[in-house]
């Protein structure tokens, strides 16, 4: 489980215009940005380092470098 960040700072960051988003579109965003990075890694990822791609994307979140686009 991640703690750091807050979920609730990552929803609301990942939000636009005031409107936090969906905890469903939070997952949907993080696991995409952590597939990435783990693509991006050459894909050599055992059960624990799956984790830390996780924490990343989520950091990348809360730092408001990933933004979430309804289509």
């Amino acid at each position: 489980m991640i703690n750091q960040p807050p979920v609730d700072l990552l929803i609301d960051r990942l939000g636009t215009d005031g409107q936090p988003v969906s905890r469903y579109c939070l997952c949907v965003v993080a696991a995409k940005r952590a597939r990435q990075i783990i693509e991006q890694t050459s894909g050599q990822a055992t059960g624990n380092e799956v984790l830390k791609e996780l924490a990343i994307a989520s950091r990348e979140i809360a730092d408001g470098k990933i933004k979430c686009v309804k289509d």
